[in-house]
C-alpha cells in the first residue's frame, strides 16, 4: 500500500508537471519551431523525433505553405458538449518538411455527427502560424480517405504520416494565431488540465490504508498476549437453558 501510494505520488508529481507548462505556454513567448520540434531526416512517410518532454506544449512560430490535398479531418471531437470534427493542415517548409497544424474545431453537417463538414478553405501562398506543441496521440483505428480528405479518429502523427508525401514532425500544432488569419468559423480546441488532484487523492488513500492496517495489526496483537497472559480471558457462554422461564 505504501508502494501504491509512491506511485500514485510520482503521478501526481508528472500531471503537475503538465499543468504548469501548458500554463506558462498560455503566455510564453513563441520560439521558432526548430529550436523545439526537431527536423524529420528521412524520406517521404517518415517521422521526425517527438518533443522533449519539457518542450511540449510550449508556443512556436513557423512558415509555410499549407497543402489543401491533405486536409485531416478528426471525428468524434467534443468542443462545449458539441460533437463534430478538428481539421488538421500539413504546413509544407521551405526544406520540403512537413508540420500538421490543428486549424480547429467545426460542427458536422446536418444529418449526424459524422456528417461530412463545411470545412473552410486554406489561405494561398505563404502562412506564418503560431501554436502549441501538441504530442502526438496513441490508438485510433487507422487512416481513411473520403471525399479528397484524410479521416481519422486519433492524431496518431505516424500513422497520418504514411500517407503524405513528405516527412512529418513528430507532433503536431494547436493553432493560436495565424497570418493571414484563420477563417472565424473555427473555434479553438481547448487545452485541458490534467486531473493531478486525483492523483493526489489516491496518495491519501493508499497511505491511510497502510496505516489502518498497521493501527489493526497492533491491536490484535494487543489483544492475542493479553488473553496468552491470562489478563483478558474469555467470558464463559451463557447457557440460556438454564434461565428461568417467565409465565406468560
Amino acid at each position: 500500500m505504501v508502494l501504491l501510494g509512491n506511485w500514485q505520488l510520482d503521478r501526481y508529481r508528472e500531471r503537475t508537471a503538465v499543468n504548469e507548462r501548458i500554463d506558462a505556454g498560455t503566455a510564453g513567448t513563441p520560439a521558432p519551431l526548430r529550436s523545439t520540434l526537431p527536423a524529420p531526416t528521412g524520406g517521404a512517410g517518415t517521422v521526425g523525433p517527438a518533443p522533449a518532454e519539457q518542450d511540449e506544449w510550449s508556443r512556436v512560430t513557423v512558415s509555410g505553405r499549407f497543402d489543401a490535398g491533405n486536409v485531416v479531418l478528426v471525428r468524434g471531437r467534443t468542443v462545449e458538449s458539441r460533437v463534430g470534427f478538428e481539421v488538421l493542415a500539413p504546413l509544407v517548409l521551405d526544406d520540403g518538411t512537413a508540420v500538421l497544424v490543428d486549424r480547429g474545431w467545426v460542427p458536422p453537417a446536418p444529418g449526424g455527427a459524422l456528417a461530412m463538414p463545411e470545412v473552410p478553405a486554406l489561405p494561398t501562398g505563404t502562412v506564418t502560424v503560431v501554436g502549441r506543441v501538441h504530442p502526438t496521440e496513441s490508438g485510433g483505428n487507422g487512416v481513411d480517405r473520403r471525399e479528397g480528405r484524410l479521416e481519422t479518429r486519433r492524431v496518431t502523427v505516424d500513422k497520418l504520416a504514411r500517407e503524405l508525401p513528405y516527412p512529418l514532425h513528430g507532433a503536431y500544432l494547436l493553432l493560436d494565431e495565424q497570418t493571414p488569419a484563420n477563417d472565424p468559423t473555427f473555434r479553438a480546441v481547448p487545452i485541458g488540465h490534467t486531473n493531478n488532484w486525483q492523483n493526489f487523492g489516491y496518495v491519501v488513500q493508499w497511505w491511510l490504508f497502510a496505516a489502518m492496517t498497521l493501527f489493526g495489526y497492533g491491536w490484535v496483537a494487543r489483544r492475542e498476549a493479553r488473553r496468552a497472559a491470562g489478563l483478558d480471558a474469555p467470558k464463559p457462554p451463557v447457557d440460556r437453558a438454564a434461565e428461568p422461564v417467565t409465565p406468560a
